[in-house]
């Protein structure tokens, strides 16, 4: 039997996708049935480069603001749905999980008319408009929070994530780690990262910290993203406070035991920051479906594992850095 996950978009979707993937593969499934469903984006490159099977559909986003492209989504779904209809009676697909995001509206319509048992599983702690839709024909739902709001009879399991960090050992790796980033062992390193595609007003807030820094020594390691990291490599240098830029990093776990205090969005990494036990400032995405990284960040800030900055006061970054 072929089992299909659908994920596409950014990194909050697509890594616990392929951390799903990687626990059936763990437990006895052939990587070659497990099929991969998603877009042209960031899946597109993730998922066949861990060797799955990806098939891929024209897909497109609901904008939020009024726009003549919103009238040609429901001719999108329908052809979406008949290609995935399609591959999944090819492959003898089982079984269909929504990761959430656009994708996954297609998927779970194309297994119900296939009569295939299909699931979603929610990052946040507010559903997504795809997951809140989808959610009504899933046979399951399960959530990373233990109440999320949008979907009913959820079953709380977490939100999915690597292995690597499922069974993270950083004072093993914190050694390699610094000599990775050629870091100072006994200067303090805040990590920062904006998601998988990086975030333009955590980097400039950043520059705003650098700039007007009056704490103590420290060091910064910061994933810019792809798109933002000749910027910010040019903004780095000859910064008074060592600053390491990389575009992007799949080995996230040395990244994690580099750092002794994370800088961060709110959305599905926030899973991977209490796994890897790392104290973390906040500073939620003002997008998506309901403002669900302000509610995401305030789940931890309850718990006390992280401070939340919200992005209009993201001048505060500093101050709250040097008080850590």
């Amino acid at each position: 039997m072929t089992f299909a996950i659908a994920a596409a978009g950014t990194g909050g979707h697509v890594y616990p996708g392929l951390a799903v993937g990687e626990a059936l593969v763990e437990s006895g499934v052939d990587r070659g049935e497990i099929l991969f469903v998603g877009g042209g984006r960031l899946e597109a490159t993730v998922y066949p480069g861990a060797g799955f099977p990806f098939f891929a559909v024209e897909l497109r986003g609901l904008s939020r603001s009024l726009s003549l492209a919103n009238l040609g989504i429901p001719a999108v779904v329908v052809r979406a749905v008949a290609a995935m209809r399609a591959e999944f009676a090819e492959r003898g697909v089982g079984a269909v999980l929504g990761m959430g995001g656009y994708v996954t509206v297609p998927a779970v319509i194309a297994a119900r008319r296939s009569r295939i048992p299909c699931a979603v599983a929610e990052q946040n702690a507010h559903a997504g408009l795809a997951n809140r839709v989808s959610g009504r024909l899933a046979a399951r739902r399960f959530s990373s929070f233990q109440h999320t709001v949008g979907l009913t009879d959820c079953r709380w399991t977490g939100n999915p994530i690597r292995s690597t960090l499922a069974r993270f050992q950083g004072p093993l790796l914190r050694g390699p780690a610094l000599a990775r980033y050629g870091l100072d062992p006994d200067v303090p390193v805040v990590g920062v990262f904006g998601g998988s595609l990086g975030a333009g007003a955590i980097n400039q807030g950043l520059i705003e910290m650098v700039e007007n820094w009056k704490g103590p020594p420290i060091q910064i390691l910061h994933l810019a993203g792809s798109i933002h990291a000749e910027e910010m490599t040019e903004a780095a240098g000859g910064q008074p406070i060592p600053w390491t830029v990389l575009g992007y990093e799949n080995r996230m776990d040395l990244f994690y035991a580099a750092c002794d205090l994370v800088i961060a969005r709110a959305g599905g990494a926030v899973a991977e920051i209490l796994s890897v036990r790392r104290p973390a400032v906040l500073i939620p995405g003002e997008f998506g479906s309901g403002g669900h990284q302000a509610a995401n960040a305030a789940v931890l800030e309850e718990a006390g594992a992280a401070v939340v900055v919200p992005q209009a006061r993201i001048a505060q970054l500093g101050g709250v850095v040097a008080a850590l």
